[in-house]
């Protein structure tokens, strides 16, 4: 009887799961696996050819501009992902344990507030702010600070990495804040019972638990960064294409699908290898601690 009526549990579960994940199988595994099929076929010029190959990874591993363009990817995205963790842990921490339970919510809708608002008008609006008669320079020539627009504001590595990290603010900042409620209080009184300092208490106590948080932030912000496409032609006026752009050139411009596949195939791999050894660090960190 017990086995009937688990079995019933099981299909009748089975069908409310099955929407989504034939969704799921549809749109994302199925682009996915469609990249990895044309990575191993060739480029006929007027077709593909659908024949079995290793060239284009050959070709890929061999670029020195491949290597030039995903070493600068994975930089910006190191510094994006620093940044914007290192400013969301104290505005986390603020909202966490400085401010009173019933006014959390009202704090954590005010700081989603201006990413209600597409990300390519975001970026637009950096655009704006950054260049050289936008808003940053009219102020600083207003207060007297420069006598000449700075010109080298945009279209750099910096004003990308000030653009993404603000974009991604959010994204780091509510997986930290989880992490630091779920710390139990009584922990940390018990640290300041035995005389510890609020610095060590929070080096010693907060921080280590807290490290889940700043973990799934630093891997939520660091992933697409990577492969981020708007920033870099807009804010970085193509002048300093990330692989995402190099991608796109092969994809469409060049026409070159199974480069372009082999180029997107080969950077996620990258991207997967960084993460977990991330992970793995971060694990024998937290043992050490421990």
């Amino acid at each position: 009887m017990s086995a009937t009526r688990f079995d019933a549990e099981a299909r009748q579960g089975l069908t409310m799961v099955s929407p989504p994940l034939l969704y799921a199988v549809l749109m994302l595994a199925a682009p996915l696996l469609t990249i990895l099929a044309y990575s191993f076929f060739r480029d006929g010029y007027l077709e593909i050819v659908r024949e079995f190959t290793l060239e284009n990874y050959r070709m890929v591993l061999a670029d020195p501009v491949f290597h030039k363009v995903m070493l600068r990817s994975v930089v910006v995205a190191v510094l994006v992902t620093l940044a914007t963790v290192l400013l969301a842990f104290p505005v986390a921490y603020f909202l966490s344990f400085m401010v009173r339970p019933e006014r959390k919510a009202m704090w954590i809708f005010l700081i989603t507030i201006p990413f209600w608002t597409s990300y390519l008008i975001r970026v637009f609006l950096w655009k704006v702010l950054l260049a050289e008669n936008g808003v940053v320079n009219s102020v600083l020539m207003q207060l007297h600070i420069i006598s000449d627009p700075i010109g080298n504001m945009l279209f750099n590595v910096q004003a990308m990495v000030i653009t993404l990290a603000h974009a991604y603010a959010p994204f780091a900042i509510l997986p930290i804040y989880v992490a630091l409620e779920k710390i139990d209080r009584s922990l940390l009184e018990a640290g300041r019972d035995l005389g510890e300092s609020r610095l060590m208490t929070f080096w010693r106590v907060t921080l280590p638990l807290a490290m889940p948080g700043v973990v799934a932030a630093t891997l939520i912000v660091f992933i697409p960064t990577i492969g981020d496409y708007v920033t870099p032609e807009l804010i970085g006026g193509g002048k300093v294409p990330l692989i995402a752009n190099m991608v796109q050139a092969n994809m469409l411009a060049i026409d070159n699908k199974p480069m372009g596949s082999a180029l997107a195939v080969t950077a996620m791999l990258i991207v997967a290898v960084i993460s977990l050894v991330f992970v793995f660090l971060n694990r024998n960190f937290l043992k050490v601690r421990t």
